[in-house]
């Protein structure tokens, strides 16, 4: 079951906040989580209805740390569409 806990950030970016605007939510969440699940959790924790969910799943990076080769966690970032007249407070920037 999904629970608010899977959502790791909200993204702040020069586009994501253009998006914003226009009532577009960008989402990073562990792996595990589902297009259902995060508009379960939207409803229960937030009492909005997304319109739509669209989601992405981000490999992590193969990088070097300190001369080791180490590889960055798995994400997946999901677009959720609010309703025009939705506003969560708790996110505004």
């Amino acid at each position: 079951m999904a629970d608010i806990t899977d959502i790791k950030a909200i993204v702040y970016t020069e586009k994501t906040l253009a998006m914003q605007e226009e009532g577009v939510l960008v989402v990073q969440t562990s792996p595990r989580m589902t297009k259902n699940g995060l508009k379960a959790v939207f409803k229960e924790y937030f009492g909005i209805k997304p319109l739509r969910v669209n989601s992405m799943r981000v490999n992590g990076k193969v990088k070097m740390f300190k001369g080791v080769k180490g590889r960055r966690p798995d994400l997946k970032k999901f677009y959720v569409f609010l309703p025009e007249d939705a506003k969560i407070d708790s996110l505004a920037v």
